[in-house]
């Protein structure tokens, strides 16, 4: 006779457990559509964005006489004598300025606001805390083109006329509220418990404000430093009306003087406009995660 050998309960429970729970090959018909219209248009906004960019660079490598004979989107005998010329054309000092203008008015407005923020979030003031935050709020409200003059009087009063000191100062002004809101959302975000916690060791808000608050919003810190370092490095207006003399001119601003000079000398222009996007470009690489995680932080809350 065969036998059979039939196993027992408690094999079945064992064997079932370890395999875990049978697996659904079910799926909702709504998961597997796709966005073709979103992602057509976010191709058609690539291109839109992309042409001009590989226009330029390809530009930039052309010879003057090669420009106007050729076609625009098709590279032909690259060359360096546009930046060459470039180069030579003072544009090292003009790089520095900005670089000066730059670094001058974001790392003060940063740091003011995030002891700003840390003041109004964490602080005791009451009523006069708010009333700060609804001052620095205020400040988003008003454009830099609706106060230009009575910038321009407050600098000719105070004898910086045509020094980087002019830009700087305006600059950091209008850095500081967006500044402040920014970080005052991240500061919230942290948990009291952990300054109580602190506070109860003896720790004062000098200390819990730069080894607790600081490297818990690093994300926000770079985020702000970033938005705001372009800002600035783009700024266009506050040159144009505070600076006269070339040799304090930055990068914007001698770019333009650049184009109204050299108007005919597209490869020349195109090749200015490389040199001064390309320090953009490398800061964002270098403060790229930080950026998009400092950018993305609240959405996982």
């Amino acid at each position: 006779m065969t036998s059979v050998i039939v196993p027992e309960v408690g094999d079945l429970a064992q064997r079932e457990e370890e395999q875990g729970p049978p697996r659904r090959h079910h799926r909702h018909k709504g998961s597997e559509r796709r966005n073709w219209l979103g992602g057509a248009f976010g191709w058609i906004w690539l291109l839109i964005v992309i042409v001009p960019i590989y226009w330029i660079v390809v530009t930039s490598f052309k010879t003057r006489s090669s420009y106007f004979v050729t076609n625009p989107f098709l590279p032909g005998k690259p060359t360096l004598e546009n930046y060459r010329f470039v180069i030579e054309a003072d544009f090292a000092s003009y790089f520095v300025n900005s670089v000066i203008v730059t670094l001058g008015a974001t790392v003060p407005a940063v740091v003011f606001a995030f002891m700003a923020a840390y003041g109004i979030i964490r602080g005791t003031g009451g009523r006069f805390l708010r009333f700060t935050n609804s001052i620095f709020l205020l400040g988003l409200a008003i454009p830099l083109q609706a106060v230009i003059i009575p910038i321009y009087l407050i600098i000719i009063k105070l004898r910086l006329y045509d020094t980087l000191i002019a830009i700087i100062l305006p600059s950091i002004a209008f850095a500081i509220p967006l500044s402040v809101l920014v970080l005052s959302n991240f500061i919230r975000d942290v948990p009291r418990e952990l300054f109580e916690s602190m506070r109860l060791d003896g720790a004062s808000e000098w200390t819990m404000l730069w080894r607790l608050a600081l490297p818990l919003t690093r994300p926000a810190l770079v985020t702000v430093s970033i938005y705001q370092g372009l800002t600035i490095w783009n700024n266009f207006l506050l040159p144009l009306i505070l600076i006269q003399s070339p040799e304090q001119r930055p990068l914007p601003l001698a770019l333009w003087n650049f184009q109204g000079q050299y108007g005919v000398n597209v490869p020349a222009i195109a090749a200015s406009v490389v040199l001064t996007t390309l320090p953009i470009i490398i800061l964002y690489a270098i403060g790229r995660r930080q950026l998009l995680s400092g950018l993305t932080a609240g959405f996982g809350k």
